[in-house]
């Protein structure tokens, strides 16, 4: 059996911006959590940052918008499944 290829920290970045694209196309999700999935999106793809900031500002927009009563649940664990992506980016 084969175990998984390590990701690299761009690389897991690239694929965190993959899963935020799926919020911000999603038109059933309310467009102050699509905006803040993009300004989010625009901080992980960020490379004049380090991996760490890029992924903790990231982290940062991404909570304050975790509470919002309007948000749907399926995106709600959308959010969280990115937010702990990005906390091994982070953690690297």
């Amino acid at each position: 059996m084969f175990a998984p290829k390590k990701m690299t920290p761009e690389e897991k970045l690239q694929h965190i911006a993959m899963m935020l694209d799926e919020i911000i196309n999603d038109t059933t999700v309310p467009r102050n959590i699509r905006a803040a999935a993009e300004k989010a999106k625009e901080s992980v793809l960020n490379k004049d940052e380090e991996y760490i900031v890029r992924s903790a500002t990231a982290i940062q927009i991404l909570d304050d918008i975790s509470d919002d009563p309007n948000m749907p649940l399926h995106t709600r664990t959308q959010i969280w499944s990115i937010v702990s992506e990005l906390e091994t980016v982070k953690n690297e």
